[in-house]
């Protein structure tokens, strides 16, 4: 069975949605409610208790409805037993209501009468729904709403079968049960007497009754137009009805009245359908029984006890006859006369004269009609009982023996009624008027019957329309007035009838000709002149009086204008301009003292009418107000004007405080304002800022709003009127008029002059000064609105509903809140100015903290939603201005109901039916925006409070429970929860998830908000994805706005289920498992790493949904279908006004408006909710007319009727244009902020929980697929380009990554050496994929610099991807040792993986070659006259296509267009004029790095040849030109950020990004020397490159006098650089007065002086890798400095001493030289080396091959040796730590190998430098037999200096023999065939200078 509230919804959102349903909904019904037949059908009728049950709960254990049992404590069973006693209901569901209240409330820590109350308020909520769906079923019935006929017939033989199965019956029945003092009804006398409702509000229990008594009766109602009724209801109800009746004499309660009519009216309507429904095959129900005609007739003619029951029976007995004349007239009609007819005829005579003899109508009149109660009646039911109170009258006015009744009581009315009487003075004559109007009036049927009618149209004018009888009637009572009674009554009924267009026309017809004798227009205006003139001759009479004016011409005219008034408002625009030319006569009699105040009350009603009538009218009307109405206080004029004051003889304010006050009476005030503020609000020159009328501002607010607290009222309207029109004039001013500076100027001055006269002081005073300095000081305006609202919203709520003024004090209350936010937009400017006199109005307000509560809680208000609305606008004003306004409303004991009437304004926002059109008007979106704005706010604020966060305590550690708490947050998560009408409640659902989103990211509510959402009970951030993020967009043709929300929603949860991604703890189990199950939302599988997870399973079957939740797997990857959903063509928003424009000059001041309000205050443009920019519409109006006013002044004028209706229409055609652009507008935004959430999750998740899932090279392919054929698409606008290039650049960056990020196969325990070498990689053709769809977006047609930016870097991540299928870290040496041993299908694996890697690189180079030119047109283009930053890297995707180059093309393609020289030439120009101080200088050389790396990869791509292009283009010369060389090499590039005045340092390395790469650039072109040309003293390239050295002396020199000792990795480059510069070309220079020699000489005395701790040592001693790293680099500085040797002895005949001699004070430390000896020790390091590094390797390569025999706690401390592999989390598994401990120690060997090569040839090096000197006979001569030799020495050594030297080189040789082929890689036969050759040089040497005794010792030795 369909729960009540299921229920409910169900039908809400099917019938009362703002469109029709759709099938789903129909069939949803349907299903609904014929499983709730039951429940209907025997409708709020519940188990009784049973003495069984009573038992098993006192027994503390229950057997449930489901069959389940569960144990109760004993305060369950005490709750449980008391509701059962309260509620007369069944213990059993008592305790179920328990059960409920926990689950809907959570019960722990709750008090026993709380839960009590709680429980029983659930059980009232269910039973107010379960009768309020009935309702909405009858009403979508009997009230058609435009819904499918065939749905309507379901529904309605659905109800037909119920209420024929004893429905109706129930309803009478619970009528009378529900207000019977007793359990089932309003309770026993020791029942609880309150419950809370649904909204955590504490209610009355009997008002609670008393509500659903009137539903049922409402019910009743409604079920009689579906089924009619028997005669057994119509007795049924009659009795209930006189019971009602007959309590009303002792109660005032407003529900009870509205029951009674409910009854009274089910009566009604039933007799007159029952009646009007019969056809010829169907009689009436009620005329077929003859019997209960009779019985009936002695029921209703019975006479009641009471007036107020015989009042209503008399109604009844009305209705009754008329449904007698109706079945007598269809009995007439069929022929079917009998005894029957002539009895009937009986009753209706009998009925008759008692309902004129007590005169019905006045009495429902004064009882029924203009009550409180039945105005106050829902909108619906007071619409039925009108249009029924319609067909009675019609029924009633058209059958002959009613319409002779008729006119024998309007003959008795002329008769009786005096026919005209003068008025006494004004005040005698209103005391007694109301005794004399019931005296004659009262008791005439006539008049009472004329008044009836007006009232029915009065509320439903449309009823009029085809409605003959009426108008028949109408003829018949216009004629033959002897008396102003009747015809003031009949003119009443005239304007009535004028309340449509029709009806309008047709009275103005009536009145205009001769229908009546005496009844005209003429006659009203003939009247008027008339005493005017008979008024003016007596003021021109010396001594004489004014006459009296008659009451019956008082009373007529007041009726005539009535009729005028209404003819105006309601005639066609059109027509009604030339109906009433002049309008003077209305003017003439309003400034004389006799005439009374009502009558100047209508005339000023009336002229406010035709202000409308034409724009021209206004300025009549202010000159004929000038020249007839009544002066105000002294003051300027109200418009200037030529025409002089005819004589007064009193002003307002006498009328007001002499005649009026006395009367208790204010018409004519009222009227006064009221026409003042309507002309003020029709002025369009605010030029003056109201100056002009300060005069009546003073009077407004010194005599009309100042004292209208003390004024005695005798009709309470008069004054809640009085005020509103105060109110009104206030609300005008401040909304219309700004305070300037000028403004401010003057307060402050004025301040101080207080002397000035009154008129003086009104010169200069400005209406909205003067209100503003009201409210800033407390004043009179402030203290009487606070007045006004201080009495609280529940005694407004009160009020309105029970008092006949409650319309007007509504209205007040709504101007007065909409007055203090106009003040609140305005004081903080002027108090900064105004201070300490004026303050601002918080300030003023929080001197008393009661008026801050009363101001908020207004919010309660749900009688008129503007009222809360304005609420809630104060509440966020005050919220950011009072810093302590969350404590003072703790402190005030309001904290909490204040929090629920939020929630409580909040949920019945999202229950309505209907979209409010104006965001700005919604209660939900303003509640939404307020708790938005403050989330960021100083704790504890607004947010925290109304979300119920813990205020007592920090915030962060809050654990919300919204389920016990009735707060924002818990409607909040209902409403996103259900998703409920989201044509209705869309902007509700996008700022929820804005909301949400805003408290996840803000630090002191992330916490806890994002527990909350992951909790089990909620699984929030995975339960919407299916439904909102792919379901279909709404079109845009018919549901824009929707479209816009809905994309904006998706948006907002995308960037939540971003936040919990990348923030959510994944320690915590809920976080953990909301991540899995959004990834495997996202991607369609199951996350890995489940760790045997019971909940991710769950919420997985829970995605699935019930039908598959077996499957264990989602169907499919939503990820792309998200990203489908935002793809569509953008909407246009581009300024196509001119469409709408035909005339240029037009076009221009259209685009004049538009392009100022750009920086304009106050312009055409304002700022939405959401952020847009969009065009004001009433701002771009106003500005239009304004525009066109100034261009044409005469454009209101009489006879440019033609051109204002042009220019109005064209004015029409912006507005829709304009309207169109911002709905656009918003579109494209929304469709933005969708694409923005879908990179945001994309990102994220790839970024941080990609680990989580399985394949994902394939879903980062298909995510960088999808990005970049979206960027590529034509619809794809620059913006969403943008986003999705990034996307596209994370899924490249984290495919590179995943390369290297953990073996393929996951399934495996054991790791090879293959799954580290061979990476992961995409197949070849996914690869072109990639890249054919990246070319095409990087040549889209809309493209912009920063788009290429992002183009041209995935352009080169891509390229880098594919550079390498193996990894690049392991050389091939060590892959064939790894793979070796019989591997052949490893082999074979990597000759495949060599050959796809050689056709990947030939078929981008053919992809890119199909599209070269433009690619090269737009890259050059950038690379030439772009920003720096895209010269930089347009600059590098050139480098890229040199490195995937095939036979020069690209080479050959930049040489033809001139780039290569342009580039070149560039280089040279590089200068920094700040010193390289500016982001700028940094920007260009950056560029400068990115230009050397591109001509050093043409060097380097094309070897000779490339560095051959270079030279013949005059590199070299270019570079040597360079000005940023010349920086000195200490001061780097430093930025200073201007905009905070303070310098940053940024670390930027000068060496590093210009010498570095020139120096390398150099060296490339060193490889055209040729070792021939030696002594060719004309090589060009040898010259130039010295030449290069020359120009540039110090740096080098720099270069070579850095310490060795203390420079770091960098430095050690550029040393390496620079050495081997000068190796190539430095021989080749005879003279070295540079010094250069020296510095090498210094180099290698310094490095091969080193032991081998200096060489293992590192700058950065972090990890092996680094260690490794930083020994390879110092020993390459090494083979350098010895290459440079071994060439000058070998070219240069160098030779160099055995040994040096400290003793020589002439050689300097700068002279040092290397010697043999110093050669000799370094020979034993780099043998150490060599061993050292040969056994690493080998001990590393063992390790690997046996990785999978490893313990975690061996493979542990591997992986402390290589930290920057990555973190190893300790949920990581041994798989995985053993591929990162292969993975570093691959690249260590990989190192070590290289190093071992190095070492190798650094040995030969040594070696050959030795055997040469060893071979050299020369060596031993004296100095003097050497002269011939080159040498760098003035001494040389003796024979004895060698002895040392054969003794250390013996034993290293010794060990260099005996070096491992196999732990070095290398084949050294030829290696030990040298180091045998010195060895026996060194050995003959070595015995040559030895004593006999020493080589005795030598030989034994060897």
């Amino acid at each position: 069975m369909v729960s009540p509230k299921q229920l409910l919804s169900t039908i809400e959102s099917a019938l009362l949605g703002p469109s029709p349903p759709a099938p789903s909904q129909r069939i949803e019904l349907m299903h609904a409610i014929r499983n709730s037949l039951p429940s209907l059908q025997n409708l709020l009728s519940y188990p009784p208790p049973r003495p069984s049950d009573r038992a098993d709960v006192q027994s503390r254990e229950v057997k449930l409805p489901d069959c389940s049992k569960i144990q109760l404590d004993d305060l369950d069973v005490q709750i449980a037993l008391k509701l059962s006693d309260d509620l007369h209901l069944n213990e059993i569901d008592c305790v179920c209501l328990i059960l409920s209240a926990s689950k809907e409330w959570g019960l722990m820590g709750r008090e026993s009468l709380e839960i009590l109350r709680l429980a029983a308020g659930l059980w009232y909520t269910e039973r107010r729904d379960l009768i309020t769906a009935l309702y909405a079923l009858l009403r979508a019935v009997v009230l058609d709403q435009g819904l499918e006929e065939d749905m309507l017939a379901d529904i309605q033989k659905y109800l037909e079968d119920l209420i024929n199965s004893g429905l109706r019956q129930r309803l009478i029945s619970l009528i009378k049960e529900l207000n019977r003092e007793e359990p089932a009804g309003l309770g026993g006398p020791s029942a609880e007497r309150f419950v809370i409702d649904s909204r955590g509000a504490l209610v009355e229990r009997r008002a609670v009754v008393s509500r659903e008594r009137l539903i049922v009766a409402h019910c009743l109602v409604l079920s009689v137009l579906v089924v009619r009724s028997s005669p057994k209801d119509i007795k049924d109800v009659f009795s209930v009805l006189k019971d009602s009746a007959a309590e009303l004499h002792s109660t005032t309660s407003t529900v009870k009245y509205q029951i009674m009519y409910s009854l009274l009216f089910s009566l009604v309507i039933a007799f007159v359908s029952d009646a009007l429904s019969t056809v010829p095959e169907k009689e009436s129900v009620l005329a077929r029984d003859a019997s209960f005609r009779q019985e009936f007739q002695e029921i209703v003619m019975a006479a009641a006890n009471d007036p107020t029951s015989a009042g209503i029976i008399d109604f009844v007995r009305f209705a009754w006859a008329v449904h007698l004349m109706l079945i007598q007239g269809e009995s007439v009609g069929r022929e079917i006369v009998s005894s029957a007819s002539s009895s009937d005829l009986q009753y209706i005579s009998s009925c008759l004269e008692v309902i004129f003899s007590n005169n019905v109508f006045q009495f429902f009149l004064d009882n029924v009609l203009r009550t409180a109660a039945y105005q106050n009646e829902v909108e619906d039911m007071i619409y039925m009982y009108n249009a029924y109170l319609h067909k009675l009258i019609t029924c009633f006015l058209s059958h002959p023996r009613a319409r002779d009744k008729v006119k024998e009581m309007k003959e008795k009315a002329m008769t009786m009624l005096s026919p005209y009487r003068l008025a006494g003075p004004h005040d005698i004559m209103h005391e007694n008027m109301k005794a004399e109007k019931t005296s004659e009036t009262g008791h005439q049927p006539f008049v009472s019957l004329l008044e009836f009618v007006s009232e029915i149209y009065e509320k439903e004018p449309e009823l009029l329309s085809g409605n003959d009888v009426v108008w028949t009637f109408v003829n018949f009572a216009g004629e033959d007035h002897t008396n102003f009674q009747t015809l003031e009554a009949f003119l009443k009924m005239l304007g009535t009838l004028a309340s449509t267009l029709e009806g309008a026309s047709r009275v103005y017809e009536l009145l205009q000709g001769k229908s009546f004798r005496s009844v005209s227009w003429s006659t009203l205006f003939d009247c008027l002149l008339i005493y005017a003139e008979k008024f003016k001759q007596s003021l021109q009479t010396t001594g004489s009086m004014l006459p009296e004016f008659p009451e019956g011409d008082a009373k007529a005219l007041v009726g005539y204008l009535n009729v005028l008034r209404k003819v105006m408002e309601n005639g066609n625009p059109v027509e009604r301009r030339n109906w009433f030319p002049d309008i003077e006569p209305l003017f003439k009699l309003l400034s004389y003292e006799n005439v009374p105040p009502y009558l100047k009350g209508a005339l000023r009603d009336t002229i406010a009418t035709f202000l409308q009538v034409s724009p021209v009218m206004k300025d009549t009307i202010w000159s004929y107000l000038e020249q007839y109405d009544l002066p105000v206080v002294d003051g300027p004029r109200v418009r200037n004007s030529n025409q002089p004051m005819s004589a007064q003889v009193y002003d307002m304010q006498y009328e007001l405080n002499e005649v009026e006050a006395r009367r208790e009476y204010y018409p004519s005030t009222i009227s006064f304002v009221n026409l003042l503020n309507a002309l003020i609000s029709e002025e369009t020159d605010l030029s003056d800022r109201g100056h002009r009328f300060i005069g009546i501002f003073r009077f407004i607010y010194d005599h009309v709003f100042r004292p209208f607290p003390q004024r005695a009222y005798a009709d309470p309207c008069e004054k809640w009127q009085l005020v509103v029109a105060c109110l009104h004039h206030f609300r005008l001013i401040l909304s219309r008029y700004d305070v300037t500076d000028e403004d401010i100027d003057s307060v402050v001055e004025g301040s101080q002059i207080s002397s000035l006269a009154q008129p003086a002081q009104l010169q200069i005073q400005l209406p909205v000064v003067e209100l503003m300095k009201d409210f800033m000081s407390g004043k009179t305006v402030s203290r009487n609105i606070m007045s006004i609202l201080s009495p609280g919203v529940n005694v407004i709520i009160t009020e309105r509903t029970g008092q006949i003024y409650g319309l007007l004090l509504e209205k007040a209350v709504h101007l007065s809140l909409e007055i203090v936010i106009l003040v609140l937009e305005k004081d903080l400017p002027l108090a900064d100015h105004w201070r300490p006199l004026y303050q601002p109005l918080d300030v003023i307000l929080s001197q008393d903290h009661n008026q801050i509560v009363t101001l908020l809680e207004y919010v309660r208000y749900d009688l008129q939603p503007l009222i809360p609305q304005c609420s809630i606008k104060i509440m966020s004003s005050l919220s950011y201005r009072m810093v302590g306004l969350v404590q003072f409303l703790l402190k005030s004991n309001a904290g909490s109901s204040l929090v629920e009437d939020y929630a409580a304004c909040l949920e019945l926002r999202s229950e309505e039916g209907q979209v409010v059109e104006n965001i700005s008007d919604d209660p939900g979106v303003l509640i939404m925006q307020l708790l938005i704005d403050n989330i960021s706010r100083p704790a504890p604020n607004i947010t925290h409070f109304l979300l119920k966060f813990d205020l007592d305590g920090p915030i962060e550690r809050t654990v919300l429970q919204p389920r016990f708490h009735y707060s924002c947050l818990r409607v909040i998560l209902d409403i996103l929860d259900k998703l409920s009408k989201p044509d209705v409640n869309g902007l509700l659902h996008e700022f929820g998830f804005q909301l949400l989103n805003e408290l996840c990211v803000d630090p002191l509510t992330c916490g806890p908000i994002m527990d909350l959402l992951s909790n089990r009970r909620y699984l929030f951030f995975v339960k919407h994805l299916e439904t909102i993020c792919v379901a279909p967009l709404p079109k845009r043709n018919s549901a824009q706005a929707s479209r816009i929300s809905s994309l904006h929603q998706r948006a907002w949860l995308l960037k939540l289920l971003a936040v919990e991604l990348h923030a959510g703890d994944m320690t915590c189990s809920s976080h953990r498992e909301a991540c899995r199950s959004i990834l495997a939302f996202l991607f369609g599988q199951y996350a890995v790493n489940l760790d045997n997870d019971q909940n991710t399973a769950n919420t997985v079957a829970f995605l699935n949904g019930a039908g598959n939740a077996g499957a264990g797997i989602i169907s499919k990857s939503k990820v792309l279908e998200l990203l489908e959903v935002v793809q569509f063509r953008p909407p246009d928003v581009s300024m196509k006004y001119s469409q709408a424009i035909t005339n240029g000059k037009f076009s221009m001041l259209v685009e004049d408006i538009l392009r100022n309000s750009l920086s304009e205050k106050g312009g055409a443009y304002y700022y939405s909710e959401r952020g847009d920019r969009l065009i004001d519409l009433a701002s771009f109006r106003d500005k239009l007319w304004e525009k066109f006013n100034i261009l044409n002044p005469q454009l209101g004028s009489i006879g440019n009727e033609a051109e204002l209706n042009s220019i109005r229409e064209m004015i029409q055609q912006l507005l829709r244009w304009a309207w169109k652009y911002n709905k656009n507008l918003e579109e494209q935004a929304a469709q933005l902020h969708m694409l923005t959430g879908w990179c945001q999750i994309v990102e994220v998740s790839a970024s941080r929980r990609l680990s989580l899932v399985e394949n994902r090279s394939q879903i980062l392919f298909q995510l960088l697929d999808a990005s970049l054929s979206a960027s590529a698409s034509p619809d794809c606008s620059l913006k969403m380009a943008l986003l999705l290039t990034q996307v596209a650049l994370t899924c490249m960056a984290k495919l590179r990554d995943e390369r290297f990020l953990s073996p393929g196969c996951l399934n495996s325990y054991t790791i090879t050496s293959l799954d580290i070498i061979m990476l992961k990689q995409l197949t070849n053709s996914a690869c072109l994929s990639i890249l054919f769809k990246l070319v095409l977006s990087i040549l889209r047609h809309e493209s912009s610099e920063p788009l290429r930016r992002r183009q041209y870097a995935l352009l080169l991540s891509y390229i880098q991807y594919c550079q390498h299928m193996l990894d690049p870290g392991v050389p091939r040496r060590i892959l064939e040792c790894l793979l070796g041993n019989g591997q052949d299908s490893d082999d074979m694996d990597l000759e495949r993986i060599e050959k796809e890697q050689v056709e990947l690189a030939r078929s981008n180079f053919s992809t890119l070659q199909k599209d070269a030119q433009a690619v090269l047109d737009l890259v050059i283009k950038d690379a030439t006259r772009g920003s720096e930053s895209g010269k930089t890297m347009a600059h590098y995707v050139l480098d890229a296509l040199i490195c995937v180059d095939h036979e020069k093309f690209f080479l050959n393609q930049l040489q033809s267009r001139g780039f290569l020289r342009s580039c070149l030439t560039g280089i040279s120009n590089v200068s920094f004029q700040d010193g390289g101080r500016s982001i700028e200088s940094l920007q260009r050389a950056c560029t400068l790095e990115a230009e050397l790396a591109l001509i050093l990869r043409i060097s380097h791509k094309y070897g000779k040849s490339g560095a051959q292009v270079l030279f013949s283009a005059g590199v070299l010369d270019q570079i040597a030109s360079c000005k940023a060389i010349s920086m000195s090499m200490k001061g780097g590039l430093r930025r200073m950020e201007t905009r905070f005045r303070r310098e940053i340092a940024v670390d930027i390395d000068r060496q590093q990004m210009i010498i570095a790469p020139i120096f390398r650039l150099v060296l490339s072109l060193t490889s055209l020397i040729e070792t021939s040309d030696f002594f060719e003293v004309k090589n060009k390239i040898v010259r130039e490159v010295i030449e290069f050295i020359k120009s540039h002396p110090s740096l080098f020199d720099q270069v070579l006098q850095e310490d060795i000792s203390q420079t770091d990795e960098q430095k050690l480059e550029l040393i390496n650089l620079a050495v081997a510069i000068l190796s190539k070309v430095w021989p080749y220079e005879e003279n070295d007065e540079y010094g250069f020699v020296q510095g090498l000489f210094r180099l290698m005395h310094d490095l091969f002086a080193q032991d081998s701790e200096f060489f293992t040592s590192s700058y950065a001693l972090e990890s092996m890798v680094n260690q490794s790293r930083s020994e390879l680099n110092k020993f390459r500085l090494c083979f350098s400095l010895s290459s440079y040797l071994y060439f000058m002895v070998t070219k240069k005949s160098l030779r160099l001493q055995v040994s040096g001699d400290l003793s020589d004070h002439h050689t300097s430390a700068g002279q040092r030289q290397p010697t043999l000896a110093l050669f000799g020790r370094f020979l034993s390091t780099i043998t150490s080396a060599l061993e050292r590094a040969a056994e690493e390797k080998s001990s590393l390569l063992n390790k690997i091959q046996d990785i999978n025999e490893l313990s975690r706690q061996e493979v542990d401390e591997i992986l402390n040796m290589f930290p920057e592999r990555g973190p190893v989390f300790s949920s990581d598994n041994i798989h995985r730590r053993r591929y990162i401990a292969m993975s570093g120690m691959f690249q260590v060997v990989g190192h070590k190998d290289q190093l071992v090569t190095l070492l190798l040839l650094l040995s030969e090096n040594v070696l050959n430098v030795i055997h040469i000197h060893f071979q050299d006979t020369s060596v031993m001569l004296p100095t003097s037999e050497a002269t011939r030799m080159i040498t760098y020495s003035s001494d040389s050594d003796s024979k004895h200096g060698i002895s040392p030297l054969l003794e250390m080189l013996i034993p290293t040789l010794q060990r260099l023999e005996s070096l491992s082929e196999e732990k070095t890689g290398h084949d050294l036969k030829v290696f030990r065939r040298l180091v045998r050759s010195v060895k026996e040089n060194s050995r003959n040497r070595h015995f040559g200078s030895l004593p006999i005794e020493r080589i005795s010792r030598a030989l034994g030795y060897l």
